[in-house]
């Protein structure tokens, strides 16, 4: 099987810089990461944590992020279905926080991203050198 039929059937959570990448078509994104996100269908949504909602705003709130929307607009808009799932801070997310080992990722919004994907069981869309070196979740 070629690896753009795995790609169809991947099951995507997209980190917090990547999803601004994506929607403000910034050329950072890599190629395998815009190839995954170009596939995006109701049938195969991408996911995105609701922490990454607060970073973007936290964000904009201490002026590190300019968008191109009214701030809730833009928010409403990157988490619209059907090509986008969002994923809770549940009590299952929660407790895979607490179960990540004590030395990964001081970051709260990254334990709960990573804790986010092995819940669901996806593959993270990061470019986090801590995230993708700790090996606890598949990355592209």
């Amino acid at each position: 099987m070629g690896s753009r039929a795995r790609r169809r059937t991947l099951k995507a959570l997209l980190d917090t810089h990547v999803l601004l990448y994506w929607l403000q078509r910034d050329p950072r994104l890599s190629e395998a990461q815009g190839e995954i996100l170009s596939e995006a269908s109701p049938d195969a949504p991408v996911w995105v944590s609701d922490i990454s909602l607060w970073e973007v705003a936290t964000l904009v709130n201490l002026g590190r992020l300019s968008l191109r929307l009214p701030l809730r607009d833009w928010l409403e808009a990157a988490v619209a279905p059907p090509l986008v799932r969002r994923v809770s801070i549940s009590p299952t997310v929660a407790a895979a926080v607490a179960e990540l080992p004590d030395d990964f990722h001081r970051d709260p919004a990254d334990r709960i991203i990573v804790a986010s994907t092995l819940t669901i069981g996806a593959t993270l869309l990061t470019q986090d050198r801590r995230i993708i070196d700790s090996g606890l979740v598949a990355t592209v």
